[in-house]
């Protein structure tokens, strides 16, 4: 295998692949970046709360590329990518058991919504709005990764929807922590902030993406309507 060092090489080997992109985060602290034939592997540590392996490319050329990779970073990290490869690898690399299958969807669209959610000045309120709208959300005030959060408010200030800026690399912006308070879901308020903070990103970065239970559409249909495409991806854990 041979090591990848910059974005610019990553970007050329994968042919620009969004999800293997963003796992590099810039090549940021700990991220370490690998080929092999047609293969191509990202160690990222604490990306989006786990340690990743991302892995992209032809079955027969990935499975030597993640087994020796594995030995050098160790069994924290956990393989991920398109559902199907991540299915192979579980039946051809020893230690490999496929854990979960969910959604990965991205865009370079900025839709066209009209919303009056802007970027929080603080978090004040996030943390009590995810306990009680979305307490399994990965991202949370606090993470050195979760950049900003945005919102759109009631009358009296009130948080009623919000979303994060979280774990975006310089050329994909990542959409998190999505939440709307029960009592104010079925008026359209996710797809305003989340409009927003898919504009916002595509701005900065050139590019959005975002994670999705692969169940839940609703959020599926909110994110399509958005711009944003969607791709089967899947993880895998190490014993």
């Amino acid at each position: 295998m041979r090591a990848i060092g910059t974005t610019a090489e990553l970007i050329r080997v994968s042919g620009g692949d969004r999800l293997i992109v963003w796992a590099a985060q810039g090549f940021g602290p700990g991220v370490r970046a690998w080929t092999a034939g047609e293969a191509i592997a990202v160690a990222a540590p604490n990306l989006s709360k786990r340690d990743r392996l991302s892995v992209a490319g032809p079955i027969d050329h990935a499975a030597g590329l993640v087994r020796d990779v594995l030995g050098e970073v160790g069994p924290s990290y956990r393989p991920f990518g398109d559902e199907q490869l991540v299915r192979e690898l579980a039946e051809r690399v020893p230690g490999v058991e496929f854990a979960a299958a969910f959604g990965w969807m991205d865009t370079a669209e900025v839709p066209e919504v009209t919303t009056s959610a802007t970027w929080m000045d603080g978090d004040a309120g996030v943390e009590e709005l995810l306990v009680e709208a979305s307490p399994a959300s990965y991202a949370w005030p606090g993470h050195p990764a979760v950049r900003r959060w945005a919102a759109l408010t009631g009358a009296d200030g009130e948080l009623l929807s919000i979303a994060a800026d979280a774990w975006s690399a310089p050329e994909v912006g990542f959409l998190a922590g999505v939440a709307t308070k029960p009592v104010a879901r079925g008026k359209g308020l996710s797809r305003q902030v989340c409009g927003f903070v898919t504009a916002e990103l595509v701005k900065q970065h050139g590019q959005a993406a975002l994670m999705v239970d692969r169940t839940n559409d609703a959020a599926i249909a909110v994110y399509r309507r958005l711009g944003y495409t969607y791709r089967s991806v899947a993880a895998a854990s190490v014993g």
